[in-house]
């Protein structure tokens, strides 16, 4: 879908809500001042004074009220990366994961494609380091994102995962395996386009990578980049953690809901005793299908059950 965005002024914006006044929608997306669907485009204008026009004649329709914004181009700090320096600017895929760090919930892996004519529209849906972020923030971003971009999610459930690391798996390798396929689904996704690089938000060196996934019948290693704080480096990678990070939430709830526990995140003291209470209430084999049995809040939660 071909996108159009103009910077223009709020009495400007105003002007154009009375005139797209037939054809306005009545949904608003989060951030926006009005989004109306006059014939061949989509037009959406935020709060910001950018414009937003979607569709075969968006850029016929946008040319009616004011000049295409060319987008930021970030220059890379060559000093701290290998990635080319307008790679901001480029069509790309970004990989992240969210979820290794958690005791329970399970991995979230997604791939998102950003082209360069969706970084401004991926902007102003709020797209950023995730870390930043507020859960609800992040599922209000997501739900719009995911209806947007293309993007590719795998979920790894803890059961597989437990499954995985018994039989001498790393996690470093569960990581990658799950990369790799999350970009080629999205690389089949998109076919026949091309994006013009692919960046995974670095957790191995990248010949490590490359050695957990040898004996995969499929590798993607074709323009493929690897950075650490990737999500500051590309907005594709920043989409992409919001996502897995929006589907990891879902998970959590509904774990809490099969536990009869609000289960928190992460790994410190309160998941210990959230832990076990479902030791408690449920037993220790509950307990492991819902986590990464291997961390050291198993041995905890199952001493202080048996307090």
């Amino acid at each position: 879908m071909a996108n159009t965005v103009i910077q223009t002024t709020s009495d400007q914006i105003h002007k154009m809500k009375e005139h797209y006044s037939s054809v306005l929608t009545g949904k608003v997306p989060p951030g926006a001042v009005f989004s109306a669907k006059p014939a061949g485009c989509t037009v959406t204008a935020y709060k910001s004074g950018k414009v937003l026009f979607q569709g075969s004649r968006g850029e016929e329709e946008a040319s009616r009220w004011g000049s295409k914004v060319a987008p930021k181009v970030k220059k890379i700090d060559k000093k701290t990366t290998t990635l080319p320096e307008d790679f901001a600017s480029w069509s790309v895929i970004g990989s992240d994961e969210v979820g290794t760090g958690d005791f329970f919930g399970p991995i979230t892996v997604v791939s998102a494609y950003v082209k360069r004519e969706h970084l401004e529209l991926v902007k102003e849906l709020g797209v950023q380091d995730s870390k930043n972020l507020t859960d609800e923030t992040i599922k209000r971003i997501a739900k719009d994102l995911i209806q947007t971009i293309p993007y590719s999610l795998l979920i790894l459930h803890n059961p597989k995962y437990n499954e995985l690391q018994e039989s001498g798996m790393t996690q470093g390798k569960i990581k990658a395996l799950l990369h790799n396929k999350a970009i080629l689904n999205l690389m089949d996704k998109i076919s026949p386009e091309q994006p013009e690089g692919i960046l995974i938000d670095q957790f191995v060196e990248k010949n490590t990578y490359y050695k957990h996934i040898a004996s995969q019948k499929k590798i993607q290693r074709d323009r493929v980049y690897f950075s650490t704080k990737g999500e500051g480096m590309h907005l594709s990678v920043a989409a992409a953690s919001i996502i897995a990070r929006y589907a990891f939430l879902k998970e959590m709830d509904k774990l809490s809901e099969k536990a009869g526990v609000t289960i928190p995140k992460g790994a410190g003291s309160a998941v210990d005793i959230a832990a076990a209470k479902i030791i408690k209430r449920r037993g220790v084999d509950s307990l492991k299908n819902m986590t990464k049995w291997h961390f050291a809040n198993s041995d905890k939660a199952i001493k202080i059950s048996r307090k």
